[in-house]
């Protein structure tokens, strides 16, 4: 998960409180790669590197990108990563064309689809492949809620420009389709949240990501004030069973998209 610019750093412990759920994803894109060219691996907003692990297995040098400096010293700790950099996605560029760029989790922090997502497929190696996963969750109560209320309680606080989001799949198609080989997929997670010791499990997980630029203009007694408003819904839209346990489900969008090697078409 890479840090949005210009927002505070992430907070890597509350982050990885529901680790296990985040991660699986990540690897279920992992598990639907092409096969790849010769060419290095880049784990494009590899926040603590939870995938680095996994893209190690590939067998290729990796390189991990994250803006959050908090976050690099978790993924740099891990060991996977042969090099770790600190850099925006939305002006990166690598420094040799990746085999892989694999970004899970980070690119609905980034704006401009339309212009980052074929200058990143640019950048790879002939054949090479653009993997990514984000969530498609903005519609859903657990998270349009924060918007709703935060703007009926503090009107004009929040800024949308800072509020995470994706396109609809139909214009990811129509963007990425002309560019090669495209695979565009959604998956929705009917995850069980365990009781948490502080607030709804809904609450929790949300706040380390989505609802940080909700939270973070608001001072600690507007903070609480929103967060109680929040959980009375959440406590009838996602209710919990008789052990605190919490179905959340969570839709995720998925797409590949492998250049065409045309080395290989002319060999």
């Amino acid at each position: 998960m890479m840090a949005a610019a210009g927002t505070p750093d992430w907070n890597p412990g509350t982050y990885h409180r529901f680790r296990g759920l985040r991660l699986r994803p990540a690897l279920d894109l992992l598990r639907s790669l092409p096969p790849l060219p010769e060419g290095g691996v880049v784990d494009l907003g590899c926040g603590a590197g939870d995938a680095g692990p996994a893209l190690r297995a590939l067998g290729r040098p990796l390189t991990g990108v994250d803006l959050s400096p908090a976050m690099l010293d978790k993924a740099r700790d891990s060991g996977a990563y042969d090099r770790v950099d600190q850099a925006d996605m939305a002006s990166w560029t690598p420094d040799t064309p990746p085999a892989l760029i694999f970004s899970n989790a980070a690119l609905h922090w980034v704006g401009d689809h339309p212009a980052l997502l074929p200058r990143l497929a640019a950048t790879l190696a002939p054949g090479g492949t653009l993997a990514v996963q984000v969530p498609h969750q903005n519609n859903a109560p657990s998270h349009r809620m924060w918007l709703t209320l935060a703007e009926e309680h503090f009107p004009g606080r929040v800024d949308p420009d800072r509020i995470p989001g994706v396109l609809r799949p139909a214009e990811y198609h129509h963007l990425l389709a002309p560019l090669g080989q495209l695979t565009l997929w959604e998956t929705e997670y009917y995850q069980e949240l365990a009781p948490q010791a502080e607030g709804h499990p809904v609450r929790r997980f949300t706040e380390a990501t989505f609802a940080r630029p909700v939270l973070e203009p608001l001072d600690p007694e507007e903070q609480a004030r929103l967060i109680a408003a929040y959980e009375a819904v959440m406590d009838s839209v996602y209710p919990a069973d008789a052990q605190g346990r919490v179905l959340f489900p969570f839709r995720r969008m998925f797409f590949t998209l492998t250049l065409q090697d045309s080395s290989a078409n002319s060999a």
